[in-house]
């Protein structure tokens, strides 16, 4: 093949002519999804076009990148799982991370609405789905952008298991680290996710109050049993700034998590506060994270902390 130019020939790996047919193996480490497919396509058109080549058969590898799988999870709905994962993946991304986020919860998948894809469909390429690109920086992949908005998913659990598999083994390019929103409690994916696709850890989030944090310690108790790591606690909706006044109250209670996290030794990772405008820019696909106020900074002071467990 040393007619090939010299950018393509440093690619190739391997490469056998015999009775017109060109198999090649080239190396597409580095290239995300549109890249390796802009380089099968134009091997399979330089190749072609040599007078004794008849057939070309184009093959790429890639060294897999070091890819850390953190689960975000809760004993419970209702505590704002999803919106943490969203923007926690979000402030990962503004820190220089290349960010991927997994709708686990195949049931109620919200990422679809939170990172404004809505109407997006994912393609896929090999048996493989290729995430969506989403305006906030992060790849996606949701049953949010799989099935229609209105649609009832009523899967029994192979089915589920099957769709979480294909979203945590998309063709994720290169992305570094990958957040995995799982559905409330610890059912049937919570199962799959700590078996067949391991995380590196886990962080867990919960409300101040008594009985979402009795709920929170089910989940912790899981993943322990699972032998996955936890990161650490994050309380959420934890304090309230009256927009009027300023006064500040705990309508769910103050450092229920905290007082968790030491009595089992694990890290607390910080309180996300109530606030109006976290609900409304979640509704609108707009995560604070992509802030610089004080809203912003309580999800990039989490990121900031994540960060450094994994550099750990």
């Amino acid at each position: 093949m040393e007619r090939l130019p010299d950018d393509l020939r440093a690619r190739v790996q391997s490469a056998r002519l015999a009775e017109g047919r060109a198999v090649l193996v080239l190396d597409a480490s580095g290239l995300d999804a549109a890249a390796r497919k802009a380089l099968e396509d134009e091997t399979r058109s330089r190749v072609g076009a040599l007078d004794d080549v008849s057939e070309v058969h184009v093959a790429l590898t890639a060294d897999k990148p070091h890819r850390r799988m953190i689960a975000i999870g809760s004993g419970k709905g209702g505590v704002g799982k999803s919106t943490l994962a969203a923007n926690l993946a979000v402030a990962l991304a503004r820190r220089g991370r290349k960010v991927g986020v997994v709708d686990a919860d195949i049931y109620g998948p919200s990422q679809a609405r939170l990172l404004s894809t809505e109407g997006q469909k994912p393609t896929a390429r090999d048996k493989q789905l290729i995430p969506l690109d989403t305006e906030s920086g992060v790849r996606l992949l949701s049953m949010g952008n799989l099935v229609e908005a209105d649609r009832a998913i009523a899967w029994r659990g192979p089915m589920v298991a099957g769709a979480l598999g294909q979203m945590i083994e998309g063709d994720w390019g290169d992305t570094d680290t990958l957040i995995v929103d799982l559905p409330p409690g610890t059912g049937d994916v919570q199962l799959t996710m700590v078996q067949k696709h391991k995380p590196d850890g886990a962080i867990i989030v919960s409300t101040p109050q008594d009985l979402a944090l009795m709920d929170a310690t089910r989940a912790l108790n899981l993943f322990h049993t699972a032998d996955v790591p936890i990161v650490g606690l994050v309380e959420n909706m934890a304090g309230y700034v009256c927009p009027h006044c300023g006064e500040v109250s705990d309508p769910f209670g103050s450092g229920g998590m905290e007082s968790v996290a030491e009595q089992i030794n694990v890290p607390f990772l910080g309180r996300i506060p109530l606030d109006i405008a976290i609900r409304t820019a979640s509704d609108a696909g707009k995560p604070v994270a992509g802030g610089d106020d004080l809203r912003g900074r309580a999800f990039d002071a989490i990121a900031e902390r994540l960060e450094a467990w994994m550099a750990s």
